[in-house]
């Protein structure tokens, strides 16, 4: 199970040698350490533990401190899980990940949080149709009825309504990787990404799409 942690930069494009535009999202990663690796025999499951993006020394808890000093690597900001499954695990406390274990052409899953929104109304969170639009309807942008009739007379749970929109996990499958550039420590994905600039965004080799 291949995967890294990147940093969302921002969209362009890429034109081949037919004249062909492609949209791509760059995304950039910083050092990626296995800081803990945890197998079935001592921890129940096989796992990878990641730590990415440097942190101050003194922003981080004794703890975490200790959790990193054991295994020599330096702090990070971000400490992350790669579950394996049964898969073997071929990396040892201390390695370093960089964006060459992907290439040009490779099919990828992408996971990262989407952009928060805010509070919003049912129209919007959940593709509500509007009401009539003439003078007389006072029912131009609402729900509708709520509850049920007399009994039991109340929202049942699940419903759906206005509320807090975006800010969700979303994978995003089978995206292909335009170009790698290892100098400058960089991936070009096709296609759009979730979450805003300068978020948290991991790469994976895909579940699906590998044929």
């Amino acid at each position: 199970m291949k995967s890294i942690f990147t940093t969302k930069v921002g969209m362009t494009q890429v034109i081949d040698e037919d004249g062909v535009v492609t949209p791509v999202t760059v995304l950039k990663a910083d050092e990626n350490v296995v800081v803990q690796v945890k197998t079935e025999e001592t921890d129940g499951y096989n796992a990878v533990q990641i730590g990415y993006m440097d942190k101050k020394e003194k922003n981080v808890k004794k703890p975490v401190k200790g959790h990193f000093d054991k295994a020599g690597a330096s702090y990070k900001r971000y400490l992350k899980e790669v579950n394996y499954g049964n898969d073997p695990i071929e990396l040892a406390v201390g390695d370093k990940l960089a964006v060459d274990i992907f290439e040009a052409g490779e099919v990828v899953d992408v996971v990262a949080t989407s952009k928060g929104k805010g509070t919003q109304g049912a129209i919007k969170r959940w593709n509500y149709g509007r009401g009539p639009q003439s003078h007389g309807s006072k029912s131009h942008r609402v729900a509708g009825a709520r509850a049920a009739g007399s009994d039991p007379a109340r929202v049942f749970k699940g419903r759906k309504g206005s509320g807090k929109m975006g800010n969700e996990r979303v994978t995003v499958q089978n995206l292909q990787v335009v170009k790698v550039n290892l100098e400058d420590s960089y991936i070009l994905v096709k296609g759009a990404v979730p979450g805003p600039k300068g978020g948290l965004v991991q790469v994976k080799q895909a579940v699906k799409g590998q044929n």
